[in-house]
């Protein structure tokens, strides 16, 4: 991805927000994110949007059944399919903290499956890669899944999914830079 490309929706100066882009602007800042960043800086021209969306999000990063760890890791699965450099940046150093090894991220980054990763990481990197690559996922990683993360657990993966699908789409159509991008190399399609 061309990290040189203009901004299409930068961020909108204070005194030109509305009423509503307000109040959407500072449920962000006194909610666990703190502030109005990545893909909430280009949705903040749909409040209502914003609102909804990030509520969803704030769930599924902060409440989900399932472990932090695999979060994150899927979470970087579905920016590495994107090759996505704002959600890449900021939740890899999340990765690691919660856990997951550097030689994981790593072979990631580089487009790769990851060689070491714990059981539950590679039916996530299985059930993740399946559903975006494949628009499905098979009988076997279904049930894998629900063995591993019981039904609540399978709907948010899913739910995981689709919402950084659906926020690093907005941060490609957008063309919202990274504030400190990591390296990561652009894979082919």
């Amino acid at each position: 991805m061309d990290q040189q490309r203009t901004d299409r929706l930068p961020p909108l100066p204070l005194e030109t927000l509305t009423e509503a882009q307000r109040t959407a602007a500072q449920a962000l800042i006194d909610g666990p994110r703190k502030g109005v960043k990545g893909p909430f800086i280009p949705m903040l021209r749909s409040p209502e949007l914003l609102d909804r969306v990030q509520r969803v999000g704030e769930y599924l990063r902060y409440d989900t059944v399932l472990e932090n760890r695999i979060g994150e890791f899927v979470t970087l699965i579905v920016a590495r399919e994107w090759s996505e450099p704002f959600e890449w940046s900021t939740h890899y150093p999340l990765a690691l903290a919660a856990g997951v090894a550097q030689s994981t991220l790593d072979d990631l980054a580089e487009g790769a499956r990851p060689q070491t990763m714990a059981q539950d990481e590679a039916l996530a990197w299985d059930f993740t890669t399946e559903l975006t690559r494949n628009k499905g996922v098979s009988d076997g990683t279904w049930q894998r899944a629900l063995q591993q993360f019981g039904e609540q657990g399978v709907v948010e993966l899913v739910g995981l999914i689709g919402y950084f699908t659906s926020v690093i789409m907005l941060l490609s159509a957008a063309h919202t830079p990274a504030v400190n991008p990591l390296p990561l190399p652009v894979l082919p399609r």
